[in-house]
């Protein structure tokens, strides 16, 4: 249901995710689950990630899902994944997320790079929640190095 005003959304017979956030003191708070495993957040970035942070791990992860389980689907499971995210942020406030920048890594025998290509744009522009939910006019720039051979960077 929305409020008056809001934008309509498309109806969902699933349940909303629900997180409880709770202060741990300074700018530290822990977030997750009712009654499951939490996550640290951390303003300062001293005893977890900030929430910048987070959404860039959130990104990284959502997409990581997608192309370990493309890439498996093909019957050409993933040995060794890493990746970085970086994110660009603006100069003015809010200080939010202009531009990111993901750097995958990816070993397994028998990938081909079109196929791994094809996995991160699929995760990037189709399945990636995390990606949908972020603001559209936010570049997602990546590179795939590939059993230990660099590919071009794209957008996405």
């Amino acid at each position: 249901m929305t409020s008056p005003g809001a934008a309509a959304t498309t109806a969902s017979t699933r349940a909303p995710n629900r997180v409880e956030v709770t202060w741990a003191g300074a700018q530290r708070f822990d977030a997750g689950r009712p009654g499951g495993p939490t996550l640290r957040l951390d303003g300062d970035a001293t005893t977890g990630q900030s929430p910048v942070d987070a959404v860039l791990s959130a990104l990284g992860a959502c997409t990581s899902v997608d192309v370990i389980e493309i890439l498996a689907k093909r019957r050409t499971p993933v040995e060794r994944y890493s990746l970085e995210v970086a994110g660009e942020r603006a100069d003015g406030t809010p200080r939010r997320i202009v531009a990111v920048d993901i750097r995958y890594r990816i070993d397994g025998a028998g990938i081909e790079r079109e196929h791994a290509e094809r996995a991160i744009e699929l995760a990037i522009g189709k399945y990636c929640s995390v990606r949908d939910s972020l603001a559209k006019d936010i570049p997602i720039r990546w590179t795939l190095t590939l059993n230990g051979a660099p590919g071009p960077a794209r957008v996405a």
